[in-house]
């Protein structure tokens, strides 16, 4: 079994909950890949995703960007309020998570790199510009209007759905500005798959998504697909220094 522990990240004096997984086999230093949840929170699909980063050979770790700012609705006005000024404490808490995987004896600092889902998406792309980070994943995230915001990116792979309304709009326009800044880049839009396609969502919550204009479903092609692709593109962009 991969070995999967609760830790704290350090930020302004206070421990910030975090998930972390390791691999289970293999010899260490290992490349290691911060794990940015949706707006939903750090739940128990984003530990198992952290999991299968472990799985796939990375040490792997994900904050709860919510932790200590009260309700949930506050959490999220508060974190989105973080991204849209393109820093303050959610990026500080990031940057303090990759700082942490930094430190790890069994991780090779030079091959780390960041995966945000949804709202995480947008804040994996914002790292991607302002962290030392060797490559940034980013799934239906949310991307800057303007092709400056992406200035100084590093290599960015995407997958976004295309029966998604609001965001398969966005991962064509993160195509269109990385083609502009002439950065690596690996985007793909998913003709039958909605928003959060990479989430094993059930009952009341699943449905919704489902029928809003998002169309978030889990869809296992997709998902398996850019889970592969990921890979693929880490293993080439995440190298020994």
């Amino acid at each position: 079994m991969t070995t999967q522990n609760e830790v704290n990240v350090q930020y302004g004096g206070t421990g910030i909950p975090a998930s972390l997984a390791l691999p289970e086999s293999g010899q260490g230093p290992w490349p290691a890949v911060v794990v940015i949840h949706e707006i939903t929170g750090l739940n128990d699909d984003i530990r198992r995703i952290t999991r299968r980063f472990a799985d796939s050979g990375y040490v792997a770790l994900a904050p709860d960007l919510f932790a200590g700012l009260g309700p949930m609705p506050i959490c999220i006005v508060r974190t989105v309020a973080s991204y849209r000024r393109g820093g303050g404490r959610a990026l500080e808490v990031l940057e303090a998570a990759r700082d942490l995987l930094a430190q790890r004896s069994d991780v090779d600092s030079s091959r780390i790199g960041v995966a945000g889902f949804c709202m995480g998406g947008g804040f994996a792309l914002l790292m991607g510009t302002t962290t030392t980070v060797g490559a940034a994943a980013t799934f239906y995230g949310d991307v800057p209007r303007q092709v400056h915001d992406l200035e100084g990116i590093c290599p960015v792979i995407a997958s976004y759905g295309g029966q998604d309304r609001l965001f398969a709009e966005r991962g064509r326009r993160l195509e269109r500005c990385l083609e502009e800044l002439g950065v690596a880049h690996d985007v793909e839009i998913y003709d039958d798959a909605g928003h959060s396609f990479m989430s094993q969502r059930s009952g009341l919550a699943g449905a919704v998504g489902a029928l809003s204009p998002l169309r978030a479903r889990y869809d296992e092609s997709a998902a398996e697909d850019a889970w592969s692709r990921m890979l693929t593109f880490f293993e080439r962009h995440l190298q020994p220094a």
